[in-house]
Protein backbone atom coordinates (compact mmCIF):
# COMPACT_ATOMS: atom_id res chain seq x y z
CA UNK A 1 0.00 0.00 0.00
CA UNK A 2 2.80 2.25 0.48
CA UNK A 3 4.79 1.88 -2.64
CA UNK A 4 1.06 2.77 -4.07
CA UNK A 5 0.60 5.71 -2.07
CA UNK A 6 4.47 6.65 -3.01
CA UNK A 7 3.96 6.08 -6.56
CA UNK A 8 1.08 7.98 -6.85
CA UNK A 9 2.73 10.85 -5.02
CA UNK A 10 5.78 11.01 -7.41
CA UNK A 11 3.41 10.66 -10.64
CA UNK A 12 1.25 13.74 -9.19
CA UNK A 13 5.18 15.91 -8.37
CA UNK A 14 6.06 14.88 -11.99
CA UNK A 15 3.02 16.16 -13.58
CA UNK A 16 2.69 19.22 -11.19
CA UNK A 17 6.91 20.21 -12.09
CA UNK A 18 6.30 19.56 -15.82
CA UNK A 19 2.79 20.49 -16.47
CA UNK A 20 3.38 23.89 -18.63
CA UNK A 21 1.95 26.73 -17.37
CA UNK A 22 -0.41 28.66 -20.33
CA UNK A 23 -2.35 32.15 -19.76
CA UNK A 24 -5.22 31.90 -17.32
CA UNK A 25 -8.35 32.32 -18.84
CA UNK A 26 -9.58 36.17 -17.89
CA UNK A 27 -11.06 38.42 -20.13
CA UNK A 28 -9.58 42.24 -20.60
CA UNK A 29 -10.53 44.76 -22.50
CA UNK A 30 -8.26 46.50 -24.91
CA UNK A 31 -8.04 50.59 -25.71
CA UNK A 32 -11.19 50.18 -28.09
CA UNK A 33 -13.34 48.49 -25.03
CA UNK A 34 -13.52 45.38 -26.66
CA UNK A 35 -13.29 42.36 -24.64
CA UNK A 36 -10.08 39.94 -25.04
CA UNK A 37 -10.22 36.20 -23.67
CA UNK A 38 -6.14 36.40 -22.83
CA UNK A 39 -6.60 32.80 -22.92
CA UNK A 40 -6.87 32.97 -26.06
CA UNK A 41 -4.53 34.99 -27.71
CA UNK A 42 -2.75 33.49 -30.94
CA UNK A 43 0.14 34.38 -32.91
CA UNK A 44 -0.25 31.55 -35.64
CA UNK A 45 2.44 29.53 -33.48
CA UNK A 46 4.65 33.21 -33.25
CA UNK A 47 5.46 33.96 -30.00
CA UNK A 48 3.68 36.55 -27.81
CA UNK A 49 5.41 38.61 -25.13
CA UNK A 50 2.92 39.85 -22.50
CA UNK A 51 4.63 42.77 -20.42
CA UNK A 52 2.53 44.37 -17.73
CA UNK A 53 3.05 48.04 -16.97
CA UNK A 54 1.22 51.00 -15.60
CA UNK A 55 1.67 54.95 -16.76
CA UNK A 56 3.09 55.60 -13.60
CA UNK A 57 6.25 52.88 -13.62
CA UNK A 58 9.39 54.40 -15.39
CA UNK A 59 11.28 51.41 -15.93
CA UNK A 60 8.19 50.41 -17.51
CA UNK A 61 8.04 53.33 -19.98
CA UNK A 62 11.79 52.48 -20.36
CA UNK A 63 11.56 48.87 -21.53
CA UNK A 64 8.85 49.42 -23.33
CA UNK A 65 10.11 52.63 -25.60
CA UNK A 66 13.59 50.39 -25.83
CA UNK A 67 11.42 47.37 -27.25
CA UNK A 68 9.66 49.78 -30.00
CA UNK A 69 13.00 50.92 -30.99
CA UNK A 70 13.59 47.25 -32.77
CA UNK A 71 9.87 45.97 -32.77
CA UNK A 72 9.75 46.35 -36.41
CA UNK A 73 12.63 43.81 -36.65
CA UNK A 74 11.85 42.01 -34.16
CA UNK A 75 8.13 40.91 -36.13
CA UNK A 76 10.16 40.66 -39.61
CA UNK A 77 12.91 38.20 -37.87
CA UNK A 78 10.47 36.39 -35.91
CA UNK A 79 6.54 37.25 -36.10
CA UNK A 80 6.43 38.11 -32.43
CA UNK A 81 3.75 39.76 -31.16
CA UNK A 82 3.59 42.23 -27.83
CA UNK A 83 0.70 43.20 -25.67
CA UNK A 84 0.93 45.24 -23.50
CA UNK A 85 -0.90 44.61 -19.95
CA UNK A 86 -1.44 48.45 -18.17
CA UNK A 87 -2.30 47.65 -14.33
CA UNK A 88 -3.28 51.18 -13.77
CA UNK A 89 -6.35 51.50 -11.75
CA UNK A 90 -9.77 53.05 -12.71
CA UNK A 91 -8.70 56.16 -11.74
CA UNK A 92 -6.03 56.69 -13.72
CA UNK A 93 -6.99 54.26 -16.89
CA UNK A 94 -8.41 56.60 -18.87
CA UNK A 95 -4.68 57.92 -19.15
CA UNK A 96 -3.42 54.38 -20.98
CA UNK A 97 -4.58 55.30 -24.52
CA UNK A 98 -3.26 58.62 -24.42
CA UNK A 99 0.36 57.98 -22.83
CA UNK A 100 0.78 54.82 -25.23
CA UNK A 101 -0.15 56.83 -28.48
CA UNK A 102 2.29 59.57 -27.42
CA UNK A 103 5.01 57.29 -26.95
CA UNK A 104 4.25 56.05 -30.25
CA UNK A 105 4.22 52.02 -29.15
CA UNK A 106 2.53 50.01 -31.65
CA UNK A 107 1.10 47.39 -29.26
CA UNK A 108 -1.22 45.69 -28.40
CA UNK A 109 -2.56 47.38 -25.31
CA UNK A 110 -4.77 45.97 -22.71
CA UNK A 111 -6.40 46.95 -19.50
CA UNK A 112 -6.44 44.91 -16.48
CA UNK A 113 -7.45 47.66 -13.83
CA UNK A 114 -8.77 45.18 -11.10
CA UNK A 115 -5.27 43.21 -11.46
CA UNK A 116 -7.52 40.05 -12.36
CA UNK A 117 -4.40 38.85 -14.82
CA UNK A 118 -2.30 40.19 -12.83
CA UNK A 119 -2.83 38.12 -9.77
CA UNK A 120 -3.59 34.99 -11.69
CA UNK A 121 0.33 35.16 -12.84
CA UNK A 122 1.72 36.14 -9.35
CA UNK A 123 3.01 39.64 -10.74
CA UNK A 124 4.26 41.14 -7.76
CA UNK A 125 6.06 44.11 -9.04
CA UNK A 126 6.47 45.79 -12.24
CA UNK A 127 7.69 46.15 -15.21
CA UNK A 128 7.24 41.68 -15.10
CA UNK A 129 7.38 40.23 -18.55
CA UNK A 130 6.24 36.83 -20.00
CA UNK A 131 7.20 35.21 -23.30
CA UNK A 132 4.40 32.72 -24.31
CA UNK A 133 5.30 30.34 -27.13
CA UNK A 134 3.64 29.35 -30.67
CA UNK A 135 1.25 26.74 -28.48
CA UNK A 136 0.70 28.97 -25.84
CA UNK A 137 3.32 27.84 -23.07
CA UNK A 138 4.87 30.66 -20.71
CA UNK A 139 8.61 29.12 -21.23
CA UNK A 140 10.29 32.82 -19.67
CA UNK A 141 9.31 35.54 -17.17
CA UNK A 142 11.46 38.28 -16.35
CA UNK A 143 11.17 41.21 -13.84
CA UNK A 144 11.97 44.63 -13.64
CA UNK A 145 14.35 46.15 -16.18
CA UNK A 146 17.50 47.22 -17.16
CA UNK A 147 19.39 48.64 -20.23
CA UNK A 148 20.04 45.88 -22.80
CA UNK A 149 17.26 43.37 -20.77
CA UNK A 150 15.39 43.64 -24.26
CA UNK A 151 18.36 41.98 -25.77
CA UNK A 152 17.93 38.81 -23.38
CA UNK A 153 14.41 38.79 -24.58
CA UNK A 154 14.79 39.10 -28.29
CA UNK A 155 17.48 35.49 -27.94
CA UNK A 156 14.42 33.74 -25.74
CA UNK A 157 12.20 34.84 -28.66
CA UNK A 158 14.56 33.84 -31.34
CA UNK A 159 15.39 30.11 -29.37
CA UNK A 160 11.88 29.71 -29.87
CA UNK A 161 11.63 30.35 -33.59
CA UNK A 162 15.12 28.27 -34.32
Amino acid sequence: MKKWISLVAIMFISMTVFAQKKLPKVELKNLEGQVIDVSSLQNDGKPIVVSFWATWCKPCAKELDAIMEVYEEWQEETGVEIYAVSIDDSRAVRRVGPYANGKGWEYNILLDTNGDLKRALNVGSIPHTFLIDGEGNIVWDHTSYQDGDEEELFEEIENLVK
